[in-house]
């Protein structure tokens, strides 16, 4: 078996576009948050809105609502732009607890994904 094609280093994937399904951008991949209690990755955290990187909000996306597109070197979301002008989001001065439910809960519900057992 050739594992090769499966994995990617973290570091390969950050600045990557976040496009929808549509192709449109959805900004870029600014952080990868790793749940260190069982390995896997939890979320990846994108910018979008503002202009020439000022103003950017920052949204914290299940790693299960992503996925890699390797032909086009991006990451994609099923998401339409004004989705996620709406979705629960954060500055970058202000990072949310993301191991408490209170802000998990609703993020992953917007998302349409799995509630993380923690």
């Amino acid at each position: 078996m050739n594992t090769k094609n499966h994995l990617l280093s973290a570091g390969s994937l950050m600045s990557d576009k976040v496009k929808n399904m549509q192709g449109d951008d959805l900004g870029k991949l600014e952080e990868i948050m790793l749940d260190t209690t069982n390995g896997k990755i939890a979320y990846g955290v994108l910018s979008f809105g503002g202009f020439l990187g000022m103003g950017d909000k920052l949204f914290a996306v299940p790693w299960t609502a992503l996925s890699v597109d390797r032909k086009e070197k991006c990451l994609r979301l099923d998401c339409d732009k004004k989705a996620l002008e709406n979705a629960p989001g954060f500055n970058k001065d202000s990072w949310p607890d993301m191991a408490d439910p209170a802000w998990f809960v609703p993020v992953h519900s917007y998302y349409k994904q799995p509630q993380p057992v923690m």
